[in-house]
């Protein structure tokens, strides 16, 4: 019994998408972005960005399929841009609630969305002083 788990262990780090891979390490370090993303759902809705949110939300729509097609199959990339998705389509659907509550119509929701005043820093810097 003891063999057979070393022996799985073995065929892991071996295989096409172990450890000793970048298939590997990528999936695992792009999960920082699910995270933030995450930790996103916390900051006022007016101060996130529907560009960042769109690009995001198909970063993930279209990796999640391309992980599926690709050989070696990576699942683990497959299901870390499914969770990206996931979180960027919450963002998006959080700021066209936002929009919609401000009296907006269904046309100027979807500019503002995408436009860029919403990723405008809201600290104004003071011009310097005239010498």
């Amino acid at each position: 019994m003891a063999a057979r788990g070393v022996n799985g262990f073995q065929r892991f780090l071996q295989s096409e998408t172990g450890p000793k891979t970048i298939h590997f390490w990528a999936p695992v370090m792009k999960w920082a972005l699910v995270f933030a993303g995450i930790s996103d759902l916390n900051r006022p809705v007016e101060s996130l960005s529907g560009t960042q949110q769109l690009a995001l939300f198909a970063t993930g729509a279209i990796w999640t399929r391309w992980c599926l097609i690709i050989k070696p199959k990576n699942y683990l990339l497959a299901s870390v841009n499914f969770f990206l998705g996931t979180v960027a389509s919450v963002q998006l659907g959080r700021l066209f609630v936002y929009h919609r509550s401000l009296g907006k119509s269904y046309p100027e929701t979807f500019q503002s969305l995408f436009s860029q005043e919403t990723a405008k820093p809201k600290i104004e810097i003071p011009a310097p002083a005239a010498a």
